[in-house]
């Protein structure tokens, strides 16, 4: 009975428009009151306190004020430059250029809604006064700008290991063979419709010379800097992910100085945008650590693991299951929240079929990936829609649902074939 009241809580909060952290955080409360009376809050704060105080979680703003730094300092215009100059001649170049720019950047913010914006604001207009198709061009944009969640430095990585104390450095690592694969599997898309009606996206004007499309690639030189910086520092095992966060902070502030974008100003703006992130999804976090207490007082956690191994299916039935329920779930929370909300349920399922919990946490970042391009809460559906007048919502939407499809696709694959997200991670 107490489940069912707090359920009917949550989805009434969220329903009326709820912020999601005062939803979960009094969904929370109501539940510890019905289970232990008013003595159940005096424990609380210093449980939040304990959850929060985790040398983890401090590469959430360090990561977060990186991405911020980067975008002011230019990098996303010269990576989209390089790339379309390389894939100029191929059909629909400009709109794989974006998907493999945005991976690119994603590989040295982990904030999705950053690369929409650095990539979008660049892309967009380019490939819209060369006549490429509106919805062909939305849809690269804003689906392409989510493999920042998926491409290491990753927000949800760091999420998902502070709560299950995965090694966030396998995590990070264990996410480029997804990464790369779901962005392959991005760009075919665009090939292969192209390829059915060229007149989404006419031929590109200017033929680029091997010297034009070389010579751009010393503009790269941030790029490189900060992958070596982080990634390889961690696959190294020279720095924890924490400590590459710090790194690569001092490294994007380097490569501001160097491109003369630093000033009062723009530091000012990128640590004032690290800090409100930082602080909403660590508000997130504490709100939902209330609700993960309500949730172990029931023992849900343990009942639903019971449940699982009784069933006479294939472990492998149970995870479809609980896929599906995430991508459910992703159209109505964010992907912050998907994470923190449902691994404390769900993860001890897992791990009693004798599942992974590296290959989880994989397929828990794949279906973030969706959450964020699926209305009505898509994050990057209404990052690229402030940042252009030029496409419509409907447009974007219209553009974006073949994604959803391919980034269900790559999650089933990754599902059925976990040596493919494992292998990586075990090298390290």
């Amino acid at each position: 009975m107490a489940l069912l009241l707090v359920m009917a809580s949550l989805f009434l909060f969220i329903a009326l428009g709820t912020p999601i952290f005062l939803s979960l955080g009094l969904s929370g409360l109501i539940g510890i009151y019905i289970i232990m009376g008013a003595r159940g809050f005096f424990q609380l704060p210093s449980s939040i306190f304990a959850q929060l105080n985790s040398f983890i979680l401090v590469a959430i703003p360090l990561y977060i004020l990186m991405g911020e730094l980067i975008f002011v300092t230019g990098i996303g215009k010269d990576i989209f430059y390089v790339s379309s100059r390389w894939l100029n001649e191929i059909p629909g170049g400009l709109a794989i250029a974006t998907i493999y720019s945005s991976a690119i950047f994603g590989a040295m913010c982990g904030v999705s809604i950053a690369g929409v914006a650095a990539i979008g604001t660049i892309a967009l207009p380019e490939m819209l006064d060369r006549g490429y198709d509106k919805s062909l061009a939305a849809g690269a944009i804003a689906a392409s700008g989510a493999l920042a969640v998926l491409i290491p430095p990753s927000i949800s990585f760091i999420l998902y290991g502070s709560l299950s104390s995965v090694s966030v450095a396998k995590l990070f690592i264990g996410g480029i063979i997804p990464g790369l694969t779901l962005a392959t599997m991005m760009a075919l898309y665009v090939l292969i419709r192209v390829k059915i009606n060229p007149k989404l996206a006419p031929k590109e004007f200017s033929f680029v010379t091997w010297k034009e499309r070389i010579a751009p690639l010393a503009k790269l030189w941030p790029v490189i800097l900060l992958i070596l910086l982080i990634l390889g520092t961690i696959y190294s095992g020279i720095c924890t992910p924490t400590e590459s966060g710090a790194i690569g902070v001092a490294g994007a502030l380097l490569i501001t100085i160097v491109n003369r974008r630093l000033n009062w100003n723009t530091l000012r703006s990128a640590v004032s945008k690290a800090a409100r992130i930082s602080a909403s999804l660590l508000i997130i976090l504490a709100c939902a650590y209330t609700f993960s207490q309500f949730l172990n007082l029931i023992r849900l956690p343990e009942k639903v693991a019971n449940w699982a191994i009784s069933l006479d299916v294939p472990g492998i039935i149970v995870v479809l299951i609980s896929m599906l329920l995430l991508v459910i779930l992703g159209c109505l929370i964010d992907g912050a929240s998907l994470i923190i909300v449902t691994t404390p349920i769900l993860l001890p399922t897992i791990m009693a079929l004798g599942f992974d919990p590296l290959w989880y946490g994989i397929l828990m970042v794949l279906n973030v990936e969706i959450a964020v391009i699926t209305p009505p809460v898509g994050l990057n559906l209404y990052t690229l829609q402030s940042i252009t007048d030029r496409v419509s919502l409907g447009e974007i939407l219209r553009g974006t649902a073949p994604y959803i499809l391919i980034d269900f696709l790559c999650l089933l694959l990754f599902m059925l074939v976990p040596t493919l997200a494992l292998w990586l991670p075990s090298t390290m």
